[in-house]
């Protein structure tokens, strides 16, 4: 088995057992590349016992961090890949390994943690108890029930951390985007939500999982969502109701962090957390790929600083690709946000997106000088050592 990262297929050093929850993707028209140890040789495998084949990735289910992509040859035609991670996989000893890791210990998406006849039941509870609130409608009957989501699905069980999709707008235009793709080169993964919530609606749902859940959390910025500061309004009321009615849980926005002023008032109105996201601490790798229509990259840590000055939590939410964030030039960038202006976390999620349309668009050097994942998370952590790692947003009371 080989795995990629820089310019040539590479063995693996790292392996883990397939985890429970991942998938399994074929990659069409894309030959797998493994390594024949018998002729010190990397070899095509185009067929298998006079059957043509097809490379076969990973999708690591949430918690994970992968460390390599999987080595392929890609053939004239072939189709550009869904929105989804793309993780080097193999087979041993009758089962399935991968080169990855397990950054956050917490269970909280684990697919074993969910008892369909008691997500089904709460979801219908939900639903009874809550007829006319648009956002448990949303959630329940789309996020839940159509596509699985597992923020939505302990939100029905009442535990844990709960999603509030809020916006229909956004003034990013991502390359990876979940929620819209214009034209039809790629597919978006989900719908976006078509209304704003009232912070009534909003309130109406926190107060009692506040009160109630074990560990809650409530973020703003889903999957299913353009940017939630574009709706401030509405997030500024409903932040201070919620906070009117219960001081219980933690309230976190998950942004790009464009409005520094409307960051620093959700805050005084009770924002507990934002978690940023970032594909690069680098301007120009930045701007390439959540392409700003109306803010800048130094608005973004200005954000971050003011989010910290006001003793806020603040995580960024790291897309992961081997190869270029283990970069040296990006660690170098990334060390400099660490130092100022700082940050408590960085959650190491995977990118989702086809490689080879990445890298050609981003116009990423995979020649570059790199360190690999694992000891770039090494090295930050001897640097680092009050900067927590993770996958989800954290209740904050015990941190």
């Amino acid at each position: 088995m080989l795995g990629t990262a820089g310019l040539k297929p590479e063995l693996p050093e790292d392996f883990i057992p397939l985890p429970e929850g991942s998938a399994l993707f074929t990659l069409p028209k894309r030959v797998a590349v493994g390594f024949d140890e018998k002729n010190n040789s990397c070899v095509e495998v185009a067929e298998y016992f006079g059957e043509e084949v097809q490379a076969v990735a990973a999708f690591v289910a949430p918690a994970y961090t992968q460390l390599l992509r999987p080595a392929y040859k890609t053939k004239p035609g072939a189709p550009m890949l869904p929105l989804y991670c793309y993780t080097a996989v193999g087979w041993k000893d009758d089962r399935f390994w991968v080169p990855a890791v397990r950054i956050d210990k917490s269970k909280r998406q684990d697919c074993g943690q969910f008892d369909e006849e008691k997500v089904e039941a709460g979801t219908q509870a939900l639903l009874k108890s809550h007829p006319k609130n648009r956002l448990v409608q949303h959630l329940m009957n789309n996020c839940c029930l159509k596509y699985k989501c597992p923020a939505a699905r302990n939100f029905a069980l009442g535990r844990w951390e709960m999603p509030l999709p809020t916006s229909r707008a956004c003034n990013s235009r991502c390359l990876g985007c979940i929620s819209l793709q214009p034209g039809d080169h790629v597919c978006a993964a989900q719908e976006r939500i078509a209304f704003v919530p009232s912070p009534e609606e909003i309130a109406e749902i926190v107060v009692p999982h506040f009160e109630n859940a074990d560990s809650p959390v409530a973020s703003f910025g889903q999957g299913c969502e353009g940017e939630p500061l574009t709706e401030f309004e509405t997030l500024e009321k409903a932040i201070s109701l919620i906070r009117y009615k219960t001081h219980k849980g933690t309230i976190n926005l998950n942004t790009n962090a464009s409005y520094p002023d409307r960051v620093k008032k959700l805050i005084d109105a009770g924002l507990d957390s934002i978690r940023v996201s970032l594909n690069s601490a680098r301007k120009k790798f930045y701007n390439k790929y959540f392409k700003p229509a109306d803010y800048s990259f130094e608005d973004v840590i200005t954000s971050i600083k003011a989010a910290r000055e006001k003793g806020a939590w603040v995580s960024i939410n790291y897309f992961v690709f081997p190869g270029f964030t283990d970069q040296e030039d990006e660690y170098e960038a990334l060390k400099n946000l660490m130092q100022d202006p700082g940050i408590n976390m960085i959650q190491w999620r995977n990118l989702n997106i086809d490689p080879e349309w990445y890298i050609k668009v981003m116009g990423i050097d995979l020649s570059a000088p790199r360190i690999n994942i694992l000891t770039l998370m090494e090295i930050i952590k001897e640097e680092f050592p009050e900067v927590k790692f993770g996958y989800y947003n954290p209740y904050l009371i015990g941190l």
